[in-house]
């Protein structure tokens, strides 16, 4: 598996709106709201995710559910359109397919993943110090929806993920959105949203509906 994929799926476990103010700096604002996304483990949700790369004339589909399990175990299950269940426990990345034998390997091996693994752990467990040490955190307000930008801090990650934005309403999100350096997006719909995901997805129509949904 190369470095590229295993940044994608770890990215995959764990997301500009025009209707959104533009997102600024407010470290005080920021650090309010990802401590108000705290969830007792575990914490599962429903996901779709459409993953829109370069290469391919049709964006990749997928869902099933996501759980953060508590401490640094995470894991993400894909139920359509094949069976495959991804997982992050004790150091390890395994992945499952149906009829396939597991593939596993080391974060250990990848100190860029172990960062990353770090930080969606902090933003899952409403920790703003931990996901700061890795990420510049922005964040965009309208009433009561809310866009958080995260760039990395790391140049090694940087070169792989330029910005992660995620979308919400209150204390829950909506939506994550992961734009990579060499122009690949993948959008994730998050709880009752995953089942709005449209038949034909397009990057723009599912950054609109996620704005539409806050």
């Amino acid at each position: 598996m190369t470095s590229g994929k295993k940044l994608a799926l770890l990215t995959s476990l764990l997301l500009p709106l025009t209707c959104l103010a533009t997102p600024t700096p407010d470290t005080d604002a920021a650090k309010a709201l990802v401590a108000s996304l705290h969830r007792p483990a575990p914490a599962r949700t429903s996901f779709a995710e459409a993953r829109f790369m370069r290469v391919l004339d049709k964006p990749l589909v997928v869902s099933g559910e996501l759980a953060w399990l508590g401490g640094d175990r995470l894991e993400r299950r894909v139920d359509t359109p094949m069976r495959e269940t991804s997982t992050i426990a004790d150091g390890e990345v395994t992945q499952e397919r149906e009829g396939k034998k597991p593939r596993s390997f080391s974060l250990n091996r990848a100190p860029q993943l172990k960062v990353l693994l770090d930080s969606f752990v902090a933003l899952l467990a409403g920790d703003p110090s931990r996901l700061g040490e890795s990420f510049e955190i922005a964040l965009g307000r309208d009433a009561d929806r809310w866009q958080l930008t995260l760039t990395p801090r790391d140049p090694r990650i940087a070169k792989q993920i330029a910005s992660i934005h995620v979308y919400g309403s209150g204390n829950v999100p909506r939506c994550m959105r992961m734009d990579e350096s060499d122009g690949d997006t993948s959008i994730d719909l998050l709880g009752e949203l995953a089942t709005a995901m449209p038949a034909e997805p397009t990057r723009e129509g599912l950054i609109a509906q996620c704005g539409g949904a806050m």
